[in-house]
């Protein structure tokens, strides 16, 4: 079975790279949200593996949008992405749930080796 991948990015840019490097993978990429609202809404309908979240978004924070998700589904894998690399927020993220961090810009060979590695663990990791 496929594992299923919800985008969080308030770019459609980014969400469309992320879709393609992720499908051409061979994950099945349930759903892209654009805001933090429409992610939780999201991760609630489609139940994921795993989430690809960005930290800046329109409505809300990336921290604060997983913390909702990590309330409702403690066990999803979920990435976060972002062109923040400050160290207080990396920090933020995985003690607040997030399985990995992935700092922006990054290369296809990255984000699929941060996403299969977080698939397969219980733990964090960052990149």
């Amino acid at each position: 079975m496929k594992n299923r991948i919800l985008i969080v990015d308030d770019s459609f840019y980014m969400r469309t790279m992320l879709k393609n490097m992720l499908t051409d993978a061979g994950y099945e990429v349930v759903g892209e949200a654009a805001n933090g609202q429409q992610a939780l809404e999201m991760a609630a309908a489609t139940r994921p593996d795993l989430i690809t979240l960005d930290v800046i978004l329109p409505d809300n924070t990336g921290l604060d949008v997983l913390k909702g998700i990590r309330e409702d589904q403690p066990d999803v894998k979920v990435v976060m992405c972002s062109a923040v690399g400050q160290e207080v927020i990396v920090n933020e993220a995985l003690e607040s749930g997030a399985t990995a961090y992935i700092v922006k810009p990054f290369s296809e060979e990255k984000v699929l080796e941060i996403v299969g590695s977080a698939l397969q663990t219980s733990g964090s990791s960052e990149a």
